[in-house]
């Protein structure tokens, strides 16, 4: 934007453009000189500019859940719940920082050319800490899996590297989402109302919330379309300044979702038009408007439901993140507005993409047929509908890869490197379409796919869901998909059939699985199932490289893997009773925190000691095999004297540790009062219960490999 000299020389003297005054206190200033509807206008997701105060356009809808998205050319790293499974906090915060060191390098290059449009700022509507309770739900793939205390390890990690570590400026901001209560169904979203108990709010829904703005100091947090208990989250006052700023000390800004100020006219019903809804929005708490809702908050100011506080409140709220940001100072002051645009898309961020998309897979059964290198195989098969699909590889919200590694192309260069010939062939369909009445069914052929095997001396099984068919909103026209959520956990139907006609070949087979969630298929009938998730731009590269054993693999479940949905109740009952692994009775298909390796681990004689924020458990871990691995150390405690209301067990602290072949660690695991902590419902406040708690230690949940009692009076 382009100021007259006299409006230059005027701008530069007013207090909201001294760097050395607070954030809040500039935004203030500036507010103050606005007109009411200059203020109501920057209250909405496009902000226009002010030209005499010198305020630049400003799109607040940006998006970085594993990678800057939707703005280009940029480094995919793997899907949420890929994230998820690497169990390594250290690595997202590592990732984070690669993703907000790329988005300032792509913000640098807009404004170096004038740019100001949607996806094209700082304020990053990531992380997704909603939890994943239930594996239908489209979305789920954005999460960080089933369980509160592993979700808010991984976000408080993705926060605090979103945002930096200056005193004064944010290198970006973060925004967990959705605020609360939020996991589906999809098609019923924007009017949909969760009934929960006291407990479970506090024990399951919100505690991923407040670990991001209690700890990790999030900049914003986006409200939701849904709503819980009777109340629409975007107008919920209890939900957005009592709990979150008077509890919880949260001092930024609040966004909704695209456009939930609406939704509380439209899908709840709430009020009677949008006047009302914007005015009990901005009320409750909820500051910008993701959309032009807030086109009302004139009319609602003039029939006396708002006042010009209730405006300029969330004003200042908004334009301290843009102050906190640096977008009204130099690199002088903010040494994050001279990160170039030459650090988008580094050969260093595209190793960080390997790692992640090596410690995110999987390894869900091996009979020995895993490494591939120990065998002698000339021929190998590649079949399935998922090996050259791109989707496989992004996920949703997802950058544009520069250098994507396709599953099949991964495999084939490391195979044909090893003197092994790969054929290909696709299979079968990726999923069943609904049926048209009016015209005969298709039946698959599966005798090209079933030659191919023939010829070959191991078959290569990639199969799986795609974001194609799970997702936010969808319309999706295949049997067990609706409106992007799922209606089966099953492998699609021509994928389980040609997993069964190449299983009747009597040939060795390894499936690579590929999903953003839970899916079901028969263990028996492959000799090993590697989970590949939606693995990011490396993903190709990194499962190659785990068939093969030049890595090791050591990611983890975060959601437990069952073997129909009818072992859950309706997807509609938010009440956790009978699902995730901490209410669930009955056999899971593969259990939460479940994951193989080729080392094998030992471990030794837990101890259990006090400590400045609870406790610690000490257990020596030893690679027995001679091959170095990384084993996730897994803490859940289960109380002596439960409750109805009670977990079976709990996640209360786990650690990832490497060990070389042979070599031994005692390894520590911190168990803070956050995560041993449980709501009593008559005291209305959480406690360290006093109980005797059982502590089981081991390599996923229902493992105990060591245990330790740890009495709490």
């Amino acid at each position: 934007m382009i100021l007259s000299a006299l409006a230059f020389a005027l701008v530069q003297t007013t207090p909201y453009m001294d760097a050395s005054l607070p954030a809040a206190e500039r935004a203030k200033d500036l507010v103050s000189r606005m007109t009411t509807d200059e203020k109501i206008a920057q209250c909405m997701m496009d902000a226009p500019a002010i030209s005499r105060l010198g305020v630049p356009k400003y799109y607040y809808w940006n998006e970085a859940l594993h990678g800057v998205a939707r703005n280009g050319v940029a480094t995919v790293f793997p899907q949420a719940i890929g994230l998820a499974a690497t169990w390594d906090p250290e690595l997202m915060q590592k990732i984070a920082t690669t993703i907000s060191t790329e988005g300032r390098a792509k913000y640098a290059e807009a404004i170096q050319h004038n740019q100001h449009d949607i996806y094209k700022g700082l304020t990053f509507w990531s992380p997704n800490v909603n939890i994943f309770r239930d594996p239908r739900w489209g979305r789920g793939q954005e999460t960080y899996g089933e369980d509160p205390f592993l979700t808010s390890r991984m976000g408080v990690a993705f926060v605090k590297g979103i945002q930096g570590d200056d005193p004064t400026y944010l290198r970006a901001v973060a925004t967990p989402k959705h605020f609360a209560v939020h996991s589906g169904p999809e098609p019923l979203r924007h009017g949909f109302d969760a009934k929960v108990s006291e407990k479970e709010l506090r024990e399951f829904y919100l505690p991923a919330f407040e670990a991001c703005v209690r700890e990790g100091k999030a900049g914003s947090v986006m409200s939701a379309y849904s709503g819980f208990n009777g109340t629409p989250a975007t107008g919920n006052p209890w939900l957005l300044t009592d709990l979150l700023r008077n509890e919880w000390g949260f001092n930024g800004a609040v966004v909704s979702d695209v456009d939930s100020v609406a939704d509380i006219l439209y899908g709840h019903h709430a009020v009677k038009d949008r006047a009302e809804a914007s005015a009990m929005a901005i009320k409750a708490g909820n500051d910008e408007c993701s959309g032009d809702s807030y086109r009302a908050l004139k009319p609602a100011l003039e029939r006396g439901l708002i006042s010009e506080a209730d405006i300029d409140r969330a004003a200042i709220r908004l334009f301290t993140l843009r102050f906190r940001l640096g977008m009204f100072d130099s690199a002088d002051h903010c040494a994050y507005n001279g990160i170039p645009s030459s650090e988008n898309d580094t050969p260093a961020h595209e190793q960080v993409a390997l790692q992640a998309a090596s410690e995110s897979l999987v390894l869900l059964k091996n009979d020995g047929i895993l490494p591939l290198a120990k065998h002698k195989y000339a021929r190998v098969a590649v079949i399935g509908p998922v090996a050259k699909d791109r989707s496989i590889l992004e996920g949703n919200y997802n950058g544009e890869p520069a250098r994507p590694v396709l599953l099949l192309d991964g495999i084939r260069k490391k195979l044909e490197a090893n003197g092994i010939a790969v054929e290909y062939n696709e299979g079968c369909p990726l999923a069943k379409p609904v049926r048209d009445p009016k015209k005969p069914e298709a039946k698959p052929d599966y005798t090209v796919a079933e030659a191919v095997a023939n010829r070959s001396d191991l078959i290569i099984l990639t199969l799986g869901i795609t974001p194609n068919l799970e997702g936010e909103e969808m319309q999706v026209k295949n049997e067990g998909f609706a409106g992007g959520d799922r209606t089966s956990l099953l492998l699609p139907e021509p994928q389980r059939e040609l997993l069964q006609h190449i299983a009747a070949t009597g040939k060795p087979v390894v499936v690579v699985l590929t999903a953003g969630s839970a899916v079901s298929l028969d263990p028996k009938l492959a000799n090993g199932i590697l989970l590949q998730w939606y693995s990011g731009e490396k993903g190709g590269e990194a499962v190659a490289d785990t068939l093969m054993g030049d890595a090791n693999p050591s990611g983890r479940l975060p959601l437990t893997f069952y073997s129909s949905e009818k072992d859950l109740p309706p997807f509609e009952n938010y009440h956790l009773d009978g699902r995730t692994y901490r209410f669930f009775k009955g056999k899971p298909l593969f259990p939460f925190g479940f994951g193989l390796s080729y080392s094998k681990f030992q471990y030794g004689r837990a101890k259990a000691a006090k400590a400045a924020d609870g406790y610690t458990v000490t257990v020596p871990v030893t690679n027995r095999s001679k091959i170095r691995g990384a084993e996730v150390v897994e803490v859940y405690a289960r109380y002596a004297h439960p409750s109805a209301s009670d977990p079976i067990r709990k996640l209360v602290g786990f650690k990832r540790v490497s060990l070389d072949a042979g070599e031994r660690k005692d390894v520590q695991v911190d168990l803070t009062q956050y995560a041993m902590r449980s709501w009593n419902e008559d005291r209305h406040a959480y406690e360290l219960r006093p109980d005797t708690y059982e502590l089981e230690i081991g390599p996923y949940s229902g493992k105990t490999l060591a245990a330790v009692h740890l009495t709490v009076r």
